[in-house]
């Protein structure tokens, strides 16, 4: 099963994440990511990883 996980300590809170797949990604109030669901369904796979390759600071991984 595919797991979302953001490393907290490199975001900068540019919110590509967010804005390429809300469901998944919000900056929070501190600035940085919040994952809304560590454990998504296989078929927004190609949605996340663009999302993930999207971050300019590296903080976003998909692990299977």
């Amino acid at each position: 099963m595919m797991k979302i996980e953001a490393d907290r300590a490199k975001c900068d809170g540019l919110g590509m994440c967010e804005a390429m797949a809300p469901d998944f990604f919000e900056v929070g109030d501190d600035g940085t990511v919040v994952v809304l669901d560590e454990r998504p369904g296989e078929e927004h796979r190609q949605d996340l990883a663009a999302a993930v390759d999207a971050c300019p600071v590296l903080a976003l991984k998909l692990r299977d």
